[in-house]
């Protein structure tokens, strides 16, 4: 009797879920088009297209560090049809905003991590250093320690710089820049001697020679670079700091259209094409079940908060 009616119980949820999407899903990106989280979204968004009967659509919310575009999604109804795809910034802004309108663990549930994307630590040809270990006796041999690069304050760039400094005990100095760009600019113009850059905008300059990358951010090696090691393995334990993406939606979206929304995307994830597209990012898909990427983002918000107490960053 009580499988029974257990089951009965059961069958409303169940209709809700097969009967999803009745209607178009909006994916609100909280940056402006053409960056990499804009561009994952619309991978996605196509490929959710072939096999729902309603559309996916994208739209840009740009604003704040991705929080506009976050607050709107806080204020949809939480019925999956209004959802958010956010890059690592959606773990850092809960520490460097004094008053963000949302919070960023209460009010959003993680749906489906969507992929990582690490850093390259690099540098201008003139620091002599060649690996790590070297850079850090470089950085302590240096009167007043040496000056980075980023593409702003608070962003992962930022943050991976902050991370080192604290891990390897030098002085390091921030310079932030109004975006990766300039910052790359002035990497090889010399005016900066050290950059955490993106892989697809600074593998390119590496190949070229005009740029050393003495490693990568990650916990393990990338594909698009596998010769080259990561911070943790060439003397720093531990360290492992990507840019990563992922997809919320309001907190109270009922936990069937979450758990089909998170196997929809995970499939679309291990698609060969849409790992392809993924890689000319830089970035790697990585399918995770909801708790993991509960964990996850937990973690991340923990890693992040401890740097921007030891940088005293604020986005105020």
């Amino acid at each position: 009797m009580k499988r029974l009616l257990a089951a009965l119980l059961l069958l409303p949820c169940l209709a809700l879920a097969q009967a999803y999407p009745s209607r178009p899903v909006r994916i609100i990106v909280p940056y402006p088009p053409g960056g990499a989280t804009d561009v994952m979204a619309r991978i996605i968004a196509q490929k959710l297209n072939e096999s729902w009967p309603q559309s996916a659509v994208v739209e840009n919310k740009p604003g704040a560090s991705g929080t506009v575009g976050s607050e709107i999604v806080v204020k949809s109804a939480a019925d999956g049809y209004t959802l958010l795809l956010q890059g690592t910034q959606h773990a850092i802004n809960l520490s460097l905003y004094k008053q963000l309108p949302y919070d960023t663990l209460r009010d959003f549930v993680p749906v489906a991590y969507v992929a990582s994307a690490p850093f390259l630590l690099v540098v201008h040809p003139s620091v002599t250093a060649n690996s790590v270990a070297e850079l850090i006796a470089y950085i302590k041999a240096k009167p007043g320690g040496l000056n980075y690069g980023s593409s702003g304050v608070g962003g992962g760039a930022h943050l991976a710089g902050e991370i080192f400094k604290t891990s390897a005990g030098v002085q390091l100095t921030h310079i932030p820049y109004k975006g990766a760009a300039p910052a790359m600019a002035d990497l090889l113009g010399g005016q900066v001697p050290m950059v955490f850059d993106p892989i697809p905008t600074a593998i390119t300059q590496v190949r070229s020679g005009r740029i050393k990358a003495l490693a990568i951010t990650s916990a393990k090696r990338s594909a698009l670079m596998p010769e080259l090691p990561t911070v943790a393995e060439s003397g720093l334990p531990g360290f492992d700091v990507s840019a990563w993406f992922g997809l919320y939606a309001p907190v109270a979206t009922p936990k069937d259209i979450v758990a089909k929304l998170n196997a929809d995307v995970n499939r679309v994830l291990q698609l060969p094409e849409v790992k392809e597209k993924f890689a000319g990012l830089g970035a790697e898909s990585m399918p995770m079940g909801t708790d993991q990427f509960a964990l996850h983002l937990r973690a991340e918000i923990a890693k992040f908060a401890k740097a921007i107490r030891d940088s005293g960053a604020t986005a105020e």
